[in-house]
């Protein structure tokens, strides 16, 4: 185990990480901390919005941005599993959070889900197929604005969501690119299904996905989500100094922003009126011409 700062990690010792890839290396590197919205008053060239862009590019390192305690110790011990007892070559990149919030139990049967990247979390209320409803995922620090969101859409507009846990949007996409792969290659057998559109299957709606990194991070998955409008919301642009609350609003990842995307993706939908849109960024307080925080 090696815990390291999440911002600098990868990207001052790269080349010590392909190495480490070359060497046939196994353990975990911890990155603390993730996300570019949690470490108030370390200014611009701390806070982290890519170290998993850069974990993602080394093919025997497996990545995860977990939430909860229980994504961890489940992340940790398959890793034991597969590096000490089956051998495998491979090394883990997991960040780590400074944030205090409740740690609710397992869902029952989450287990394979959180090692595959994503799971669902909590189903929203059951409506009629006329109700909108829309898929919600997120991931480390973010996850709970995305929960947050959810509860908003349903008290204010009556609008479902079930929510995902993204443990790894990585890991998410190398399974859609095996299975594409295994398509091209046998192009007359029955076509194998991208675990994303597996997990989606049955459950209606847009997809929102918010991360506390750069939207490439959740735009890793888009091309293996065919079947719906696709929303990526991320923290682009430099980091800032300040509380939590006023970063995630800046990097428009918040609970009002993802709210926002949903209602957004509905409206274009034709689900929902575009005036309900236009009336959720006055109730919300959103100026709709703030800077864009990714021009710098």
């Amino acid at each position: 185990f090696y815990i390291f700062y999440s911002m600098f990690g990868l990207q001052r010792v790269g080349d010590l990480a392909w190495a480490a890839a070359d060497a046939r290396t196994r353990g975990f590197l911890l990155g603390a901390t993730s996300g570019r919205t949690t470490l108030m008053g370390e200014g611009l060239q701390h806070d982290d919005g890519h170290s998993h862009v850069l974990s993602s590019v080394i093919p025997s390192c497996i990545s995860y941005d977990p939430t909860f305690s229980y994504e961890l110790a489940v992340v940790v011990q398959d890793g034991m599993r597969r590096m000490f007892v089956e051998q495998e070559d491979i090394f883990y990149y997991i960040t780590l959070l400074n944030e205090n919030y409740a740690q609710p139990a397992m869902p029952a049967g989450a287990e394979q889900g959180i090692l595959k990247g994503l799971y669902l979390l909590r189903e929203g209320g059951k409506a009629s197929e006329e109700t909108p409803r829309v898929q919600l995922m997120g991931s480390g620090a973010i996850l709970n604005e995305v929960l947050a969101a959810a509860d908003l859409l349903e008290k204010i507009y009556g609008i479902f969501s079930d929510v995902w846990s993204a443990t790894s949007l990585t890991e998410v996409r190398r399974d859609g690119m095996a299975v594409d792969r295994w398509n091209m290659l046998h192009p007359d057998a029955e076509p194998r299904v991208p675990y994303v559109q597996s997990c989606l299957s049955g459950h209606r709606g847009p997809v929102v996905i918010a991360t506390d990194y750069m939207k490439i991070v959740s735009d890793q998955i888009r091309p293996f989500i065919h079947d719906r409008r696709f929303v990526s919301l991320g923290t682009d642009g430099f980091g800032r100094s300040d509380t939590r609350a006023s970063l995630r609003s800046f990097f428009e990842v918040d609970r009002n922003f993802v709210a926002l995307g949903a209602l957004k993706a509905l409206a274009d939908d034709g689900q929902v009126p575009s005036s309900v849109v236009a009336q959720a960024i006055q109730a919300f307080g959103i100026d709709p011409e703030k800077a864009d925080p990714s021009a710098g």
